[in-house]
């Protein structure tokens, strides 16, 4: 079969690959119709080099069609149109039951000291073969697939992979109170679904970003916006701050992560880590890597005092430094983590089978086939074109 494969630092190939087979006796085989290409693929493009091999096949975000079923698998059938949750969980150990699908028991990287395997997602991960491919094996066939309805097109439920999710439990964990405010720090995929869940909910919508098109996007359903690239830190927080009664937004979801513009110092740092020898690329990101934290030192500048930081960007640093005396003065509360896709899916279902409230039928900016994915992951890497979200169709 036809796979993306990483290669190298900005370097991912479309070659064929072996197709996957049961392993399992519950495991599926799905003919994968619709793959996204998400924000967190592009730290694998960029900064993630060193929990990778060459030939992993990406993709965590996939949707299609069982062709084939293990011979315990009751829950689903070849002919079944189903969606892939990014999270590797097998739905009965004690953290399934509690709605941690990100820490199952049963799939985590204990060796790594890293939760649930992924999808598509480095050696930190499973390195499990990911979905940007024609065909994806799909373990605890019984409890992880999710099934979805005949009629409306890929891009209705696609999103319940990941995009959904992860900005469904980012808005939850904000913590926002009954009409409230929640300022969004970046506006690409996790971010602006996240407005419109906001939004949903009734509450007031912030949103920065830098990047025009984004910028855009927000304004037209009603998020007031605010161009990074119009104002300093400082010049930021004050007019946020007057804009929700000189205190700030009661929450605010940090949607950047580890890739934040504004921080050179610690850019360079990244990028000097990837000119390294692999193992020495590991150990040195295992022990004093650090990420750039423009996104989250904003965001604990803004944040009312007593409010909430909600932080759904990826970040992988391990010596991170935090401004702990400003947490602690401004009594602020964090939450943050992989999404436990499972646990949201009953919440947002209903949304997706009456009518199309968070408009995820036209959510994608591109529908490319498979074998254009090089260069999708390029434009989508330079923010070129508009490239906002990638959808690849086998």
């Amino acid at each position: 079969m036809k796979a993306v494969t990483w290669q190298g630092k900005r370097d991912v190939r479309v070659e064929e690959v072996p197709d996957p087979g049961i392993r399992e006796p519950d495991d599926v085989i799905i003919r994968v119709t619709s793959s996204g290409v998400c924000g967190s693929d592009l730290h694998l493009y960029e900064v993630m080099t060193p929990y990778l091999n060459e030939g992993d096949v990406l993709g965590h975000e996939a949707m299609g069609v069982v062709e084939e079923a293990g011979p315990e698998v009751t829950a689903v059938s070849p002919g079944d149109r189903v969606v892939v949750p990014f999270n590797v969980s097998c739905g009965h150990c004690w953290m399934c039951s509690q709605g941690l699908h990100s820490q199952c028991e049963t799939t985590q990287q204990r060796e790594h000291g890293t939760g649930a395997a992924l999808f598509g997602y480095t050696v930190l991960y499973g390195e499990v073969p990911g979905g940007q491919a024609e065909y994806l094996r799909v373990p605890f066939g019984n409890a992880l697939p999710i099934k979805v309805p005949e009629g409306p097109s890929d891009d209705r439920f696609l999103f319940l992979s990941d995009v959904l999710p992860t900005a469904w439990q980012a808005v939850e964990y904000a913590g926002v109170p009954d009409g409230g405010t929640l300022l969004v720090l970046g506006l690409g995929p996790i971010g602006e679904m996240a407005t419109r869940i906001a939004q949903h909910r009734g509450y007031r919508v912030l949103g920065v970003d830098l990047v025009t098109d984004r910028l855009e996007r927000a304004g037209s359903h009603g998020v007031e916006v605010y161009d990074l690239r119009e104002h300093d830190d400082d010049d930021l927080v004050e007019r946020v701050r007057e804009a929700t009664d000189g205190r700030g937004p009661d929450s605010v979801l940090d949607a950047v992560g580890m890739e934040a513009h504004g921080a050179p110092v610690a850019k360079a740092m990244q990028q000097a880590t990837g000119l390294l020898p692999g193992v020495l690329q590991r150990k040195l990101m295992e022990t004093a890597s650090i990420d750039r934290l423009h996104a989250l030192y904003l965001a604990i500048e803004l944040v009312r005092r007593g409010g909430t930081i909600s932080i759904s960007g990826v970040y992988g640093g391990m010596a991170d430094p935090m401004p702990m005396r400003v947490l602690f003065d401004k009594q602020i509360q964090i939450r943050m983590g992989q999404a436990n896709v499972l646990r949201w899916v009953p919440e947002i279902m209903p949304l997706l089978l009456d009518g199309d409230p968070l408009g995820t039928d036209a959510f994608a900016s591109h529908r490319v086939p498979l074998s254009d994915a090089p260069a999708a992951y390029e434009k989508f890497q330079k923010k070129e074109d508009g490239s906002f979200k990638v959808v690849l169709q086998p």
